[in-house]
């Protein structure tokens, strides 16, 4: 470890204090020096083609975080603008987002000028990077989801519309849990980011979903590759990043009601959000109600106990002046879900309720019907207290940003005191996250950081999985960027340590846990260029170093595992995972169309993965827990390695550019070094890698249709999944899955007043329209128990499903 460190900090020191090319000049002492504490930037915004006006474009300062949006005659005004380097966002709907990187020490007038989108590849993204930047200066590939293309995208939840983004896949236990899978890897391998800092709670566990207020997302950045250089541990295969809260502009309240009915569950979802500001003080607030009854399919008709529902409520208040801003943030998520056994009766192949019980009963058409949770099912409560401060100092900038998590998780399977507790996780979490950004120099931008968090999981229930334990997690990190006429280069290096204490545990007089002490240190970096030849095409490199320290359940997991019918075995030496990942793409943005093709090559050390137990007497081992036999699993690890593509092409030929043919592909494949049971074919495969995926969209976007109609769309999508026979057959712990063809459809428009402003917004779709009986391959409803009566193993997936929004807008100008 100290050998790590030294070595951390002599390249730190020579990246920060050496010149970065041979005729750079040596540091100015007027680096420091004195600006005004504020300026301000005005100007015109209008159609490049017609030079109309855009009344209501949006001027944003990401970093800042303060916008306007452009009056009647297109004018537009921000003051208290802190003097330096800007990223500046410039959007409206129906039209391309603009993205430029300005310099502004004084005040400064600039007009822009706004194209009809062809094809939306434009943004300002802050995942993965000190400050914002412009998605075509990051060398890594990182696709930004806007709230408008969300409530387009017909889904059952939020990470389910962001599984179609290529590369992103869903790890679902039904319409109510799904995990992201980046390039085939999930779980604490991806980190969750809300609102500034990231969301912990038990994500090592296959039924926990992210655990935030989808209703209320204004965005999502989706980071595909190492990103330990910013994160540290666990940003092994990328980041999803959820933006929430939004300021309004200055002497304006903006919000929104927005409802959601689907058909195939009876989900109804409604959410109110509303945002002020007046003088600099600005605020924001939101709640959420979801309700949701079982899912229904072509072989299973309705899934017993699939039901879920959710109350959630957050915002923030603040202050925004010219020396910066300070907010403080709070959320609270409430979500009851039922979880599905899939166990049915012999004779007629319909659900059991209480099944093994001796009040097992076949489900009534009432039972099936019925909003109320069954045994089991479970709770998650998560509190969040957030203090995001950034500061402007002369001309550099301090971010510091502090966290409070409390993530409250209970199991109920007692079907004779349904409210007693099986399990209980109470997690409280402390984050930190200082940076200071150094005042730019010859076109270098660097930043020092360091951030963490301090852990601290105890069991509240009367069963106990894993251990209580402590964790403290501290790294210090380096990054800059060099912005040429033509390319941007971004990197740094990053030093982490994460300290674990277990603590022992007795049932009775058995040590069931003993207690250990587990230190994990490492040195992330990255190195990337993104290249501009020309205005529409954009190259690039980049290779990163990726690090993730074992979590809790794998290193001691000693317990039944109710949601999942595990019984699960940790292994207390396990390693760090650390990965090696090149990423390589080119982008095209030409006048007929416009093509993305990524790969990427990612060798894992020591990569940790559960696996079945075998029987010293052949077969799968079973653990007695009071009479019923479950399997037992236990986690291993070995070296991997990983690689995959993806594509995209969206043919818009001249003159009609409204229509557009976009087609998406997506491939993955991942390796263990050997076979690891026995010759067993298949054993040397990693487990839940995503089948290849591909789609094809027919969409037409019209600006204007009549006088009524504002950004009206029509799409049609056929989505191939096709077969995964490359899958992890060692211990038989996965099974292959059939490929299948779906059929989806959206249709929805801006409904405009006589003065030409949005009453409301109406979004309709349409999800598997053929009523396929299908299962995905990562979800574990695959793995229920077999139907008797048919032959059919596992739980599919929903069938047809309609889906209406309707959005309402609320603005109006304060005096």
């Amino acid at each position: 470890m100290k050998q790590k460190l030294a070595l951390f900090l002599s390249v730190f020191l020579l990246v920060q204090f050496s010149p970065a090319q041979e005729n750079l000049a040596p540091v100015k002492k007027d680096r420091f020096e004195k600006l005004p504490v504020k300026v301000k930037l005005s100007g015109k915004i209008t159609d490049a083609k017609t030079g109309e006006p855009l009344p209501g474009a949006y001027v944003y300062f990401t970093d800042d975080k303060i916008g306007t949006s452009a009056d009647a005659a297109g004018l537009y005004i921000l003051t208290n603008i802190p003097p330096g380097h800007h990223v500046v966002e410039i959007s409206f709907t129906g039209y391309s987002t603009l993205v430029e990187h300005i310099g502004i020490h004084a005040d400064m007038q600039k007009d822009f000028a706004l194209s009809p989108v062809i094809v939306e590849n434009q943004g300002v993204i802050i995942t993965g990077v000190s400050g914002a930047t412009s998605i075509r200066k990051t060398p890594v590939p990182i696709t930004s989801v806007k709230r408008t293309s969300l409530l387009q995208i017909p889904s059952a939840n939020i990470i389910d519309a962001l599984s179609h983004v290529p590369g992103v896949s869903q790890l679902s236990t039904g319409p109510a849990i799904s995990k992201p899978i980046i390039r085939g890897l999930g779980y604490n391998r991806v980190v969750t980011v809300n609102d500034g800092i990231r969301q912990e709670g038990q994500q090592w566990g296959d039924e926990h979903g992210i655990e935030i207020d989808e209703m209320s997302v204004n965005k999502v950045e989706i980071l595909k590759g190492p990103a330990s250089l910013m994160y540290g541990s666990d940003a092994l295969a990328g980041v999803v990043n959820f933006i929430t809260n939004v300021p309004a502009p200055e002497g304006t309240v903006r919000g929104n009601i927005l409802t959601n009915y689907q058909s195939n569950s009876r989900l109804s979802g409604n959410n109110i959000n509303l945002a002020g500001n007046k003088n600099g003080f600005n605020w924001n607030v939101y709640g959420s109600l979801k309700s949701a009854g079982d899912y229904k399919n072509k072989y299973d008709g309705r899934v017993l106990n699939s039901r879920f529902n959710e109350k959630n409520a957050g915002g923030y208040f603040g202050l925004n002046k010219g020396w910066g801003y300070t907010h403080l943030i709070f959320s609270h998520f409430d979500q009851h879900v039922g979880l599905v056994e899939g166990d049915r009766d012999d004779a007629t192949g319909k659900f059991l309720v209480y099944a093994g019980t001796t009040r097992e009963r076949i489900a009534s058409d009432a039972d099936l019907s019925s909003r109320k949770l069954w045994v089991p099912n479970q709770r998650v409560q998560h509190y969040k207290l957030v203090s995001e401060n950034n500061i402007a100092i002369r001309n550099t900038r301090l971010k510091l940003n502090l966290g409070f998590q409390d993530n409250q998780r209970y199991e109920f399977g007692n079907i004779d005191n349904p409210s007693e507790k099986s399990l209980f996780f109470d997690l409280k979490t402390f984050n930190y996250n200082l940076q200071w950004q150094l005042p730019e120099f010859k076109e270098w931008h660097t930043t020092l950081g360091v951030n963490g968090m301090q852990q601290n999981n105890r069991n509240k229930g009367l069963e106990v999985l894993i251990p209580e334990y402590g964790l403290f997690d501290i790294g210090g990190f380096v990054y800059f960027q060099r912005f040429y006429k033509k390319g941007t280069l971004s990197g740094g290096l990053r030093f982490d340590n994460r300290s674990v204490d277990s603590k022992a545990f007795y049932e009775g007089s058995i040590e069931k846990f003993k207690a250990f002490t587990r230190n994990f240190s490492n040195i992330s970096g990255s190195l990337g260029l993104s290249y501009e030849p020309t205005d529409r095409v954009t190259v690039k490199v980049n290779i990163a170093r990726g690090f993730r320290a074992p979590a809790l359940a794998e290193l001691a997991s000693n317990g039944t595992h109710e949601g999942t019918n595990r019984y699960e075995y940790g292994t207390r030496d396990l390693k760090s995972e650390t990965s090696l990942q090149l990423d390589g793409g080119i982008d095209l943005d030409y006048e007929h169309f416009s093509m993305a093709i990524s790969a990427f090559y990612n060798r894992i050390h020591d990569f940790v993965f559960y696996r079945k137990l075998e029987s010293v007497f052949g077969g799968d081992s079973l653990v007695n827990t009071g009479g019923d036999y479950i399997p037992a699993f236990v986690f291993n690890q070995h070296h991997a390695t990983l690689g995959g593509l993806e594509f995209s092409l969206d043919i818009h030929p001249h003159p009609i550019h409204w229509l557009h043919f976009e087609n998406n592909f997506s491939f993955v494949r991942g390796r263990f070094d050997q076979l690891l049971d026995g010759v067993k074919p298949g054993s040397d495969r990693l487990p839940l890698i995503p089948a290849p995926k591909w789609s094809s969209e027919l969409r037409a976007d019209i600006k204007k249709l009549g006088k009524s109609f504002r950004n009206f769309y029509a799409s049609f999508e056929g989505e191939k999944t096709f077969k995964q026979d490359h899958y992890f057959s060692g211990y038989d712990t996965e099974t292959g899955t059939k490929g299948y063809f779906l059929l989806n459809a959206g249709l929805g428009s801006d409904i405009m007043n006589h003065k030409k402003k949005t009453i409301f917004s109406l979004h309709l779709g349409m999800m598997n329209i053929g009523n396929i009986a299908w299962q995905n391959h990562l979800s574990r409803l695959k793995y229920a128990a077999e139907n008797r009566v048919t032959g059919r193993t596992g739980v599919f997936n929903a069938g047809r499903n309609f889906s209406v929004k309707l959005n309402i807008p609320l603005e109006f100008k304060l005096k």
